[in-house]
């Protein structure tokens, strides 16, 4: 919807969509140079030449010379036709706009296009745009590439005055510039309409916003829009239970056709998976449970890519109670013990949904995989049949059968003690083995997804079984 409250045109979401708004221009230059295919070149610090097919200079001036301004500004120009869905406006009677999501997002693009729309939508509009720091709010929302400045439409004349801190727009329109370094200058001035920029950085966030809001009581519906990467930060998950916030997500990978390929791949490469790349590639919001056994520093401190020299192999299970497509999940979990006496979490091959004999063949199939020594089975659940059915898939298989005793919280403490030691690594990224973990909490309950941690009693067996019992017999060097 616009910035005042009507419903917008349709919106063309998808890619295919999209690339049949340009095609008309992809004719002209076809005509123009006997091609078909318009090469595509890497993105470069001009808006203009990113959002429309990555053209080159040349092809700009002769699409320039052989398309009309009117047709030339809707291909190129239409923030309403470039944008995805999740950038544009909410439909709805909201105060507050929320674009929760990781980086090269196009969350900047957003906020500029949003502006401009707010800006032509009440010539007298006056407008709070609020950075970490004004230094910040210049260089990214004013003047960065994805900024008002670069993104003015054809036609529409904007000036900025660095030493008033403000846009003016044409039409009478203005924004001031506000750092949230300094949440009182928001005491006095009036907004219709505010945008706040990477508010998880802001100083003193509580406070801006406090006082934003107190600020934002001009016309009929003033509104906020917020843009930021997600940290797990008391005023931001107030925010997000606001009934009157409408919230998109998304991640860097829902802009990946505006990003350099090398960028996306280095960035899934080195951080995927992980708390940063959930929280900035990704866009989750990544809470810490007060109370935790695990938290996520404990795994991100000693995280490896490949193992050492290991001397043992176990794969654990945790059998689901019962089979479908309801059951909880399968913990099957793979850990080895070092030749330096540590423990080593290798893999996470836990499956839901499945029969006894398909998850049974599932662990036999990590054993397999990580020539493991030995499958340790908590029995709790099936007695003896876990141990047939494991059984029936391999008649050779070692398996070792345990028997739970206390609950799965008193059985992880002294690994959680292993964890908070530095004694344990863990082998690649394992989110969901990770979540389970840091959801199990001192004093037995357990505020982690799903109803069960499955997948983290299967580590603790392991890592019991490896490095809190006397190991009979010498060690031999094994790879895996």
């Amino acid at each position: 919807m616009s910035a005042g409250g009507e419903a917008p045109p349709p919106n063309p979401t998808s890619l295919a969509v999209r690339q049949q708004l340009i095609a008309p221009k992809r004719q002209v230059l076809a005509k123009l140079d006997g091609t078909v295919a318009v090469p595509k070149v890497k993105p470069d610090a001009r808006w203009l030449l990113r959002e429309s097919a990555a053209l080159d200079e040349a092809q700009i001036r002769l699409l320039v010379q052989n398309v009309d301004d009117a047709s030339l500004a809707e291909m190129l120009f239409s923030w309403r036709v470039l944008a995805r869905h999740e950038q544009l406006p909410p439909a709805g009677d909201w105060d507050s706009w929320l674009i929760l999501a990781g980086r090269g997002f196009g969350k900047t693009r957003a906020g500029a296009g949003w502006v401009h729309e707010c800006a032509a939508l009440l010539p007298d509009a006056r407008i709070a745009l609020i950075g970490a720091t004004l230094g910040d709010a210049r260089a990214v929302m004013v003047e960065g590439e994805s900024g008002i400045l670069a993104t003015a439409p054809p036609g529409v004349g904007v000036t900025f005055e660095p030493s008033r801190r403000r846009l003016v727009w044409d039409n009478g329109a203005q924004a001031t510039l506000i750092s949230a370094e300094q949440p009182e200058s928001l005491r006095g001035p009036q907004f219709h309409f505010a945008w706040g920029d990477e508010a998880a950085r802001w100083k003193h966030a509580a406070a801006t916003l406090a006082n934003l809001r107190l600020g934002l009581r001009l016309g009929d519906k003033p509104r906020m829009l917020l843009t930021t990467t997600p940290k797990p930060l008391p005023w931001l998950k107030a925010l997000l239970a606001d009934a009157a916030c409408e919230v998109a997500r998304g991640g860097t990978l829902d802009n990946a056709e505006n990003l350099p390929n090398a960028f996306v791949n280095a960035v899934l490469r080195d951080y995927g998976g992980t708390r940063l790349g959930r929280q900035e590639i990704d866009g989750e919001l990544i809470e810490e449970v007060e109370g935790a056994l695990w938290t996520r520093p404990m795994f991100e401190a000693h995280r490896l890519r490949t193992p050492p020299v290991l001397v043992r192999v176990v794969v654990a299970v945790d059998p689901p109670a019962s089979s479908g497509a309801n059951a909880d999940c399968c913990g099957i979990i793979a850990v080895g013990l070092g030749a330096d006496e540590r423990g080593y979490v290798l893999g996470d091959r836990s499956v839901q949904g499945l029969t006894p004999d398909n998850w049974a063949r599932a662990v036999v199939a990590a054993a397999d995989d990580f020539n493991a020594d030995k499958v340790i089975a908590e029995v709790n659940n099936g007695g003896e049949m876990v141990v047939q059915v494991l059984r029936a898939i391999d008649a050779n298989l070692a398996v070792k059968a345990v028997h739970a005793a206390r609950g799965k919280v008193a059985r992880a403490e002294p690994v959680a003690s292993l964890y908070a030691e530095g004694k344990v690594s863990h082998v690649g990224v394992f989110p969901a083995l990770e979540d389970e973990l840091c959801g199990l909490v001192v004093g037995g309950t357990y505020a982690g997804p799903g109803r069960s941690p499955d997948r983290a009693d299967a580590l603790v067996w392991a890592l019991r079984e490896l490095m809190l019992r006397e190991q009979r017999g010498g060690p031999r060097v094994r790879s895996v």
